[in-house]
This record gives structure tokens, sequence and C-alpha cells, in this order.
């Protein structure tokens, strides 16, 4: 079996060989930020809590062609102790926080199998190819981080669905993840720049932890 350190070092040579952009923090691996972009269309399994909701709607779609900065940290324990998650440049999504936690200014992901049931077997690329495109296609309203997104998904679908979009053209594209932009994203969004007016989610609206 493999030293923490020898399987940390081999998980993020793994996830650069399989062409994502990948910038060491720090001049280090246990800190990095990951080039992520958002899911062409539903190719994972659907999970039974949307099944019927999926077919009324199209928002697993609504995050195709969004690009994002995504934190990694590395505990020392790991692949024994699960990494820790975070966006860093803004998304709207009922399972991304957009309040500080930690060393994240924002964007803690709420995700059952990095929460609660992370396994040795599961590594960095599996996060990126399987569990972060399964949260974008299948958010899950009824365990929040963000509870102005689940209300308003759970509310008004299309009110949803754009500002979605919003933050989308605004944080997500390939030319504005630069590191100007990414501080403009700590910035919240005016009420002229949303359609719908909602503000940002209070602390009585965060469900979870980022790291179990």
């Amino acid at each position: 079996m493999s030293s923490p350190s020898k399987r940390r070092e081999m998980d993020v040579m793994k996830l650069m060989m399989s062409d994502y952009s990948v910038e060491p923090i720090n001049d280090g691996i246990s800190e990095l930020k990951v080039e992520f972009h958002g899911p062409k269309d539903s190719k994972f399994p659907c999970p039974l809590y949307t099944t019927a909701l999926l077919l009324l709607t199209s928002w697993h779609r609504l995050y195709e062609g969004g690009v994002w900065k995504v934190r990694v940290e590395l505990p020392d324990a790991y692949p024994y102790k699960s990494p820790s998650i975070g966006f860093i440049n803004k998304i709207f999504h009922p399972n991304v926080d957009e309040l500080p936690f930690g060393n994240f200014m924002s964007g803690s992901v709420c995700l059952d199998v990095i929460n609660q049931t992370w396994s040795p077997m599961f590594d960095l690329l599996n996060i990126f190819e399987v569990f972060l495109p399964q949260l974008l296609l299948y958010p899950n309203p009824s365990d929040p981080l963000n509870g102005d997104a689940a209300s308003l998904m759970m509310k008004d679908q299309k009110q949803y669905e754009q500002r979605v979009k919003e933050y989308c053209e605004r944080y997500a594209k390939k030319e504005n993840i630069t590191s100007s932009t990414l501080e403009d994203s700590d910035e919240d969004i005016s009420n002229d720049d949303i359609s719908d007016g909602q503000s940002t989610s209070s602390d009585d609206n965060i469900v979870g932890d980022v790291d179990p």
C-alpha cells in the first residue's frame, strides 16, 4: 500500500495527464486550482429524487459551457481523508455556498460522496469527471448550502434558470477566469444585475460541511 504522500503525487499527476489545467498553490501539491468545465449533457445516472423533475425541466444542462476554477485542498491523510473542494469563481447552485468557509472565500460544496461517504478508492479524477458533473446535472434543493438557489429552484423554475444563466455569463466564461476577474467575483451581484432581485444566502441557510 502506497504512503499518503506518494498517493497524493500519483493522483495529482493522473489529473494533469487527463488534460485538466492544474495550478499548484504555493509551489506544492497540497493545494491546487483546477479548471473545470460544466457538463454538456445528462450522461450520468440520475438520482431518484430528481427523475420526475428532469422529465419536466432542462436545468440539468444549465451549466453547459461554463468554466470554473475549483480549489482543491488535500489533507496530510489523503486519500484516507477527503479533500476540501470549493468553486473560486461564482456559481449559482443549491449545493454550492456563496458565503466564506475556512480558506474558501465562497464556493464550498455540499456533496455526500466528499463530505460523508468518501473512500480511499476514490481519487481526484473521480471528483472532476464524475462527482462534480453529477452535482451540476442533478442539484438537490432539499439539502442546500445556498438557500436562495434552492428556494428559487423549487418555487420558480424560469427565474432559477435565468439566475443560473446570468451567473454563468458573468463569472464562468473561459476569458473571464483570470486572476482579476476571480477577485471581482467576491463582490455581490447588484439587484440591477439579477432579474428576480433575490438576496444571497444567510447563515440560516447553510447546511453541511466541506470536510467530514
